[in-house]
């Protein structure tokens, strides 16, 4: 058995994602939409920070669903201004809000699933990495994907912010090659 990516350190939250989530093909359209607004509130801070608060996001906004945070307003942004259980910041907790809205749009027209892995053609990008510093920080297709994403309304979602969630969500396979999740998840495409 070879070494983990040494990204997720011993901390067992960060080695539970890194050897659970990270990186294993995530195709529903709801856990892609929770992924993502994670992903820009995480935007100047560590995933870990996220990674802690994420139960607490989780019960802040409705278990992620999309449908009930589109209809929300600013007495809502008010109430998760004052949760001290997640990253309170007017900016990004709007663009939550707007990005269900764009959600439900890019839902009801084929898919979000369908839309986000259209940018590898459906299919997860096997990479080779023997060490860390091979591991780029965008890659053109996220890039393209990125734009799509703010046409289509989202914020908070730049090139090394959907690079990232697409890593994540295992659009690219990024775990070194000695890494014993590179395999599994290389099963999984």
């Amino acid at each position: 058995m070879g070494e983990r990516c040494g990204w997720c350190g011993t901390d067992p939250l960060y080695v539970a994602y890194h050897d659970d989530e990270w990186g294993v093909p995530e195709r529903d359209s709801r856990a892609l939409f929770e992924k993502l607004v994670l992903d820009g509130f995480q935007a100047g801070l560590s995933w870990y920070t996220i990674l802690r608060k994420r139960e607490n996001f989780r019960a802040a906004f409705a278990g992620f669903d999309p449908d009930v945070i589109a209809g929300w307003g600013e007495p809502d942004v008010v109430r998760l201004l004052g949760d001290a259980g997640i990253v309170r910041h007017r900016g990004k907790i709007e663009a939550a809000i707007g990005n269900a809205r764009a959600w439900q749009q890019i839902e009801s027209d084929g898919g979000f699933a369908a839309f986000v892995w259209s940018a590898v053609d459906g299919r997860p990008v096997q990479r080779e990495l023997t060490a860390l510093a091979q591991v780029p920080a965008t890659d053109p297709r996220t890039d393209a994907l990125s734009r799509r994403l703010k046409r289509a309304g989202f914020r908070f979602c730049g090139p090394t912010i959907v690079y990232a969630f697409a890593q994540a969500v295992g659009m690219f396979n990024d775990h070194l090659l000695t890494c014993p999740a590179h395999a599994r998840c290389a099963a999984l495409a």
